[in-house]
């Protein structure tokens, strides 16, 4: 723990000795990108803080390494908004004070604060007021130079919504089988007292089928000669997807269409046959009208589609530009 700490307050030291050698010797350069370069002093400034938490997660060991990438991640981040400022300069795109005053008033009502409330905010991030406006001028510069560059360029047809739509807001049902049964049992005791045997209930279970489908009402059959539980409710089975139904049931009634009767099935200690009601093929099932969502979905896509643009965009850049690391 005091090694961890000692380390860090020499970071600090050396981060603030740098940016007090700053007023006396010239400032030195890490980066050239094109004309321009990059500072130590200007790395130091954006990523105090960010080398701080760096500091506390990292182990003593391992620091000099984290330390190491953390300052070439904020040498490419200066190296892109260099990049966006020199593009930005060659189309003449400008941001004014009144520019950012306007746009930190519009922070401040949004997250309805004060400055004064704001410049605690900051002082607790370890950042100035003055970092946060040029960093802020930076975002507007670079949203007019996107807006010029990327998100005029950006079109989202009509059938690309809808292809989203129908993935992402569109379900679609399994569809299933509505079912009726009928059947004798054999080996136990039935409803009349009786326990009928095997050769018993397969003669009923046959006589009842041959009426079936001679087009007998199979609901008035079931509640006539079916030994079954559900005999009061005409055999009444409900509705079911394939994969929930007994196999010996599926086998017979998947290829069924509404209102045929499936063979008679032996079971353990019954004779059953079905009738297929009706069949429900899988129904779509929006999660939100189109209308609705119609907006939400363009947005989203052109968010995607100006975030892909952008890369290329500033990889188009960087490779058209000279770019040095120091």
């Amino acid at each position: 723990m005091i090694q961890r700490v000692f380390l860090l307050c020499m970071i600090l030291s050396l981060l603030v000795s740098l940016t007090e050698a700053s007023a006396q010797i010239v400032d030195r350069s890490v980066a050239i990108v094109n004309n321009d370069t990059i500072t130590l002093s200007e790395v130091n400034e954006l990523g105090a803080s960010f080398f701080k938490k760096v500091t506390e997660d990292s182990s003593p060991e391992r620091l000099n390494e984290a330390l190491y990438r953390a300052r070439l991640t904020v040498i490419d981040k200066l190296i892109e908004k260099r990049l966006m400022i020199q593009e930005a300069q060659k189309l003449q795109i400008q941001v004014s004070d009144q520019d950012v005053e306007g746009a930190l008033q519009r922070i401040l009502s949004n997250n309805h604060t004060t400055l004064e409330q704001f410049r605690k905010e900051l002082k607790t991030m370890g950042m100035s007021e003055k970092q946060y406006r040029e960093e802020l001028r930076d975002q507007i510069l670079s949203s007019r130079l996107v807006n010029y560059e990327v998100r005029t360029k950006v079109v989202i047809p009509e059938e690309k919504i809808l292809d989203y739509y129908d993935t992402h807001f569109v379900e679609q049902s399994a569809g299933g089988y509505y079912l009726r049964q009928i059947g004798c049992l054999w080996g136990r005791q039935v409803a009349n007292g009786s326990t009928p045997t095997k050769d018993q209930a397969r003669k009923k279970v046959q006589k009842v089928y041959d009426l079936a489908q001679e087009g007998k009402d199979f609901k008035t059959l079931a509640r006539t000669y079916s030994d079954l539980a559900n005999a009061e409710d005409g055999g009444d089975l409900g509705l079911f997807q394939l994969n929930e139904l007994a196999p010996y049931i599926r086998d017979n009634v998947s290829q069924l269409k509404a209102g045929e009767i499936s063979p008679i099935v032996a079971t353990e200690n019954s004779y059953l046959f079905f009738q297929v009601v009706s069949t429900e093929k899988g129904k779509i099932i929006p999660k939100a009208p189109y209308a609705e969502v119609k907006d939400q979905i363009k947005e989203k896509l052109s968010q995607q589609a100006m975030e892909r643009r952008f890369k290329e965009w500033m990889q188009s850049i960087r490779e058209k530009a000279y770019i040095k690391i120091l």
